[in-house]
């Protein structure tokens, strides 16, 4: 977008993967348990989406809104008085969007001594908007370490695949072989 003066806008500077990480935790009640007495998916989703949130509004530095769950694996049961902690980062910054990758762990409310156990991770892909819900640009994201070159080169790959699959699906609706 064309500053007032009808220049091109300046660039954004790089922002690095550590600056807009953030971690969230709460203690689970029985109100949020499923019918097997483990804490609905939903409520984990919930959490991951808002701390992926919170992420995203840092790194873009301002509104974003959720765009596509890309990815959800729940590995192990949360049990009702865990207390839940998620951890999230940007993986991965294009133009407007951003992907947000999200660890949640779980630990018995009762016993300090256990450590935090894995048991979700999630994908996330939010878009920065302006006051007017349009995209915005984001800054680019600056790895790093390893584990951050890591992750973007693996955000890459799952952007790729999105884009493939919206496209084949397009094509398909239209009538074209793929």
């Amino acid at each position: 977008m064309p500053s007032p003066s009808g220049a091109a806008p300046e660039p954004l500077a790089a922002r690095p993967s550590s600056f807009a990480r953030v971690s969230l935790a709460v203690m689970t009640s029985s109100s949020q348990a499923n019918l097997l007495g483990n804490i609905h998916g939903g409520e984990v989703v919930k959490l991951a989406d808002s701390t992926a949130g919170a992420v995203a509004q840092r790194h873009s530095g301002g509104p974003a809104v959720t765009a596509a769950l890309d990815e959800m694996v729940f590995l192990r049961p949360v049990h009702v008085g865990d207390i839940v902690r998620t951890v999230a980062q940007v993986n991965w910054a294009g133009r407007s969007s951003m992907e947000i990758g999200v660890r949640v762990e779980a630990q018995p409310w009762n016993d300090p001594s256990a450590g935090g156990l894995h048991v979700a991770s999630a994908y996330f892909v939010f878009v920065a908007v302006d006051a007017d819900g349009r995209s915005r640009d984001v800054p680019p994201l600056d790895p790093e370490t390893d584990e951050d070159r890591r992750r973007q080169r693996e955000a890459e790959i799952r952007r790729a695949h999105r884009l493939a699959r919206r496209t084949e699906i397009e094509e398909g609706r239209r009538g074209v072989p793929s």
